[in-house]
């Protein structure tokens, strides 16, 4: 099959794009390499264009979609460099909502983002292959073909579910997928390659949960967590000293939402650094065991957390919306035939997974769950990254793969069939 423009998808210089849409991130790159071009924010800064370029004024290569051109149009500020800029009247909005794409505007704005900036090459060059959630729905699958097509002109577009992709990045094609993400953490089972959505589960427990968590127990603590953007200098303190900071002059007008947002990446940082999960239960001698960890926040007050930070992370393990109960609820929902190699073959991936003592607190937990008929053997890979971006990583192995070239939708063939291809070619 070849392409308008004289690619040949059966060879290996395709080209193609690999996008892993979630709930904290966009991981977007090029299919056949080991990590993501770009890891970007789910999140878009939409405020008042405060400088509209003239026809005639050079634009510099920034990091903003240069949209506006009347005065009361927008502007949106996307990425890190652009997002973190104290900005009067910028809302921080995001298009992602229950695990799912909710506001297909914000995200055109984001693709177009990734095809000008981080790509930098015309869409109509590159096959697209797309990680999606297990239960989204058909409508939303749907939207995203046609944006591809119609809008982008992708020469052709595949769609997988994430949980497939996580499998096969683990060398795995059955396996049970245990996925702890922001929003939520979920169990999938897949089997030869195909995610079984009627025995998939999850909870509303994931990093965000964590990120509320650390919140209330630094409030009891009576630590005060300032964003980092509100500091202009600090003095060295004794360790527990109260801090001396000075205060910077921001502008006036800056929204809640982006100071929330601003305020939620510090306790992100918190917990990355600080939290850890202890090998069994909870237990007050055992962490008081352990040596503390060291923190320094913004304002330059800094201590060491010992017991409290093993303490934060045990509602990730909570007894009937942690991950080893989902994963036995996702084992119990299959046929008694599959269960074997599910068990034998449970990988863990998402951004949950790569906290400290996350998997092997879950091997534990479900060595004493596991049915005795059935031989308990979990993955995760030793790598961060790999545990992190495990979709992305999936996508990036299959788009690759010469004998998947003749499984994408190519736009000759939406042409003829329409959306009914998705269907039919992507279960």
């Amino acid at each position: 099959m070849s392409g308008p423009n004289g690619m040949l998808y059966g060879g290996d210089e395709i080209g193609a794009l690999v996008f892993d849409p979630g709930h904290h991130s966009l991981r977007v790159g090029y299919a056949q390499e080991d990590t993501p071009k770009a890891d970007i924010p789910a999140v878009i800064g939409v405020g008042p264009a405060t400088h509209i370029p003239d026809a005639e004024e050079k634009v510099p290569d920034g990091n903003i979609t240069q949209t506006a051109t009347k005065k009361d149009e927008l502007r949106y500020y996307i990425d890190v460099t652009e997002l973190h800029v104290p900005r009067p009247g910028m809302e921080v909005q995001t298009y992602m909502k229950d695990g799912q794409i909710d506001n297909w505007d914000l995200f055109e704005k984001m693709l177009d983002y990734c095809y000008s900036k981080v790509i930098r090459s015309p869409s109509e060059h590159h096959p697209a292959l797309f990680t999606e959630a297990v239960w989204t729905t058909r409508p939303a699958r749907e939207k995203l073909a046609e944006l591809l097509f119609e809008k982008y002109q992708a020469p052709a577009f595949f769609l997988v579910k994430n949980a497939v992709l996580a499998a096969f990045a683990n060398g795995k094609s059955t396996a049970l997928v245990v996925d702890a993400g922001a929003s939520q953490t979920s169990a999938v089972p897949v089997i030869d390659g195909y995610a079984l959505v009627s025995a998939a589960v999850r909870s509303q427990i994931g990093g965000d949960h964590l990120v509320n968590q650390a919140k209330t127990m630094l409030n009891n603590m009576h630590i005060q967590m300032l964003p980092i953007y509100s500091i202009q200098s600090k003095e060295v303190i004794r360790e527990r000293e109260r801090a001396r900071y000075t205060l910077k002059t921001l502008p006036a007008g800056l929204t809640q939402s982006w100071q929330q947002y601003m305020l939620k990446r510090q306790y992100e940082d918190f917990v990355h650094c600080v939290a850890q999960v202890s090998e069994t239960a909870y237990d007050d001698r055992t962490a008081a065991s352990v040596p503390g960890l060291h923190y320094e926040f913004p304002g330059g007050y800094h201590q060491d957390f010992g017991p409290e930070r093993f303490k934060l992370t045990e509602c990730l393990f909570e007894q009937s919306l942690g991950a080893p109960h989902l994963v036995c609820a996702a084992a119990g929902a299959c046929d008694a035939d599959a269960r074997a190699a599910l068990w034998g073959a449970v990988v863990a991936c998402g951004g949950g997974a790569c906290a400290a003592g996350w998997p092997e607190r879950l091997a534990k937990e479900l060595a004493g769950r596991a049915p005795s008929a059935h031989r308990l053997k979990t993955h995760a890979p030793p790598a961060h990254n790999e545990r992190r971006f495990a979709a992305w990583i999936g996508g990036s192995i299959l788009a690759s793969i010469g004998s998947f070239q003749q499984m994408w939708i190519s736009s000759q063939e939406y042409d003829e069939g329409g959306k009914g291809q998705l269907e039919r070619k992507c279960p």
